[in-house]
């Protein structure tokens, strides 16, 4: 489809469909039949039509990924069986040709011996009939079909795909990534100061060119040409460097690559530049009419431009949902909670609580004070290894996409990248055990309905929660439906470690905490007077490496009057 652009001529843009046509590529794959590539793609389409029928949920949960790594396993076994079976097929093709060429180099190519004659007629009229239509290739290529077939409705769907690639570009953004070192393994920031990773996974590890030719191709169709151009610029550079050569698994081409780069710049309005990639876009392809009309255009064009002196504009990041705290965000994020000056604070100490609960007295509660306003504290060792891993184990069955309040609905969105599950307390007695311990905690009174159930979280690819309040500040949120007022109190609990991100921001406060493996998270959301406090917008910063699962509980307003009296005091 063609896009427009202001002051800008209609070029062609032909660039939409998931699998380009083989019929308006040139200079690729030479080593391979037209058929065999029309073939492929006419497969490749119907695989595709399947898979986008089916739900893409895959990327918004580690669980999930990892359950997708056990599928490719199963993969990886039926291809394994199709080596070994092709592999004897093949050897037998060997002796097969051997045995002739042997006869051809020797007496056989006299044929004046009656038996030579003979098996050579034979050969002529049965051998090479068997050998050329041998079924034996096609039920090896079936039987890897079949078991593909079979494993099909666990794949991930095609929007998993642009969910993946986009969780990518988030953690390039939020972590100010360099997308060279990135596709060379690395989690370098972009800086002109020598600074160390933020995050070295101990195994070498690249991205290949049709591995970045989807991320950018995934931005180009969002229109996102901040991203594309930087992804498809890699992507270029990868396929320069291995031209001719032909991966099997690539859907991406050269030709591919400069052919949406060349757009994207257009699009930037970077008229020299899609000039320039075009041309050599012509080089491969001299045959292609389109990109060739859209080369004359581009010379017409910049013609024009060097008249009136305008110069290409500057690359600008697409906006977010909250672009107004987006810088903020992103640098408490970067820090990867490391706050050191925060601990240099009289105010902030460590103790520990029993909060006059005699069954706490002998174990009391290791409470970490870490902001005063908003006051936010954490208790370390809230829950053991083996609490948190039953409380993953009970989640795992349930977890569903992760939705968000809009108005008076609940739905899924790009901002909150995970996967959720509801516990009740009568599921399993730790539960009980769990909600004693928070009351132990708050001192509040956390009976549904004046808390809710616990909401147990895993966060997926890039998994993240950008800023947001935990109460309502509207009074049509679903939240009222309990009716029992608004959220009053927060308590999270950190339920595994993560390698690197995945911190808690608090905007406003200007301070993160890092994930603290089995620590639980306190916070007030309302000030006594019932008003929100806006100190307490927070994030969840997407997680660089790892699996991150955190549990939920959110308490009321309601059933709380004699355990936190209101106030008239607007700071209280």
């Amino acid at each position: 489809m063609a896009l427009k652009t202001a002051g800008l001529p209609q070029l062609q843009d032909e660039r939409k469909s998931p699998a380009p046509s083989p019929g308006e590529r040139s200079g690729l794959r030479q080593d391979s039949s037209l058929w065999v590539r029309m073939m492929s793609w006419f497969v490749g389409v119907a695989l595709l039509g399947l898979l986008q029928g089916l739900e893409a949920e895959t990327f918004t949960s580690m669980l999930s990924i990892h359950q997708a790594l056990a599928t490719e396993r199963e993969l990886l076994q039926y291809l394994h069986t199709y080596l070994e079976e092709e592999t004897s097929r093949l050897k037998d093709l060997q002796r097969f040709y051997t045995k002739i060429q042997t006869l051809h180099q020797g007496v056989g190519s006299t044929v004046v011996n009656p038996l030579l004659a003979y098996t050579l007629i034979k050969r002529l009229q049965s051998d090479w009939l068997n050998v050329v239509y041998s079924m034996e290739a096609s039920e090896n290529s079936q039987a890897l079909k079949d078991g593909y077939q079979r494993l099909e409705n666990s794949l991930p769907a095609f929007e998993d795909l642009e969910g993946a690639a986009r969780a990518v570009m988030r953690l390039q953004d939020v972590y100010s990534l360099s997308v060279k070192g990135l596709a060379q393994g690395k989690f370098q920031r972009v800086s002109n100061a020598p600074i160390p990773d933020l995050y070295s996974s101990g195994q070498d590890f690249s991205l290949s060119a049709d591995d970045c030719f989807h991320i950018g191709k995934v931005a180009y169709d969002m229109e996102d040409h901040y991203h594309s151009i930087a992804w498809l610029e890699e992507a270029v550079n990868l396929f320069r460097v291995s031209y001719g050569n032909w991966n099997t698994e690539d859907e991406g081409s050269l030709e591919d690559a400069l052919d949406h780069l060349a757009f994207s710049y257009f699009k930037a309005g970077n008229i020299s530049h899609a000039l320039s990639l075009s041309q050599e876009f012509l080089h491969y392809d001299p045959s292609n009419k389109r990109i060739a009309r859209n080369v004359l255009k581009y010379e017409k064009l910049l013609m024009e431009s060097s008249e009136s002196g305008k110069e290409a504009p500057a690359l600008q990041r697409p906006n977010v949902t909250h672009l107004k705290t987006r810088d903020i965000y992103e640098q408490l994020c970067q820090t990867l909670g490391s706050q050191p000056t925060q601990y240099q604070e009289a105010g902030l100490y460590c103790s520990y609580e029993a909060n006059g609960d005699p069954r706490l007295i002998l174990q009391p509660l290791q409470r970490e004070i870490v902001h005063l306003r908003p006051y936010i504290a954490l208790y370390h060792d809230f829950v053991s290894d083996s609490e948190a891993k039953k409380i993953k184990a009970l989640a795992a069955p349930w977890l569903q996409r992760s939705a968000v309040a809009s108005g008076e609905r609940q739905q899924k969105a790009e901002y909150r990248i995970s996967k959720s599950a509801w516990l009740k307390e009568t599921v399993d007695p730790l539960l009980v055990s769990l909600d004693w311990r928070i009351a132990a905690l708050t001192g509040l009174n956390i009976r549904h309905p004046y808390a809710e159930y616990l909401q147990v979280v895993n966060y997926g690819l890039g998994g993240h929660y950008e800023p947001h309040f935990d109460h309502a500040t509207s009074r049509k949120s679903p939240l009222y439906r309990l009716k029992s007022g608004n959220r009053i109190a927060t308590v999270m609990v950190y339920l595994s470690s993560v390698e690197a991100g995945g911190s808690t921001a608090f905007i406003y406060a200007n301070f993160s905490i890092p994930v603290v493996k089995n620590a639980a998270l306190f916070w007030w959301n309302l000030h006594r007077n019932g008003e929100g406090n806006g100190d307490t917008l927070h994030a969840g910063c997407p997680v660089l490496a790892g699996d991150k699962w955190v549990a939920n509980k959110w308490i009321h307003e309601y059933g709380q009057e004699f355990r936190r009296p209101c106030s008239t005091n607007p700071e209280d």
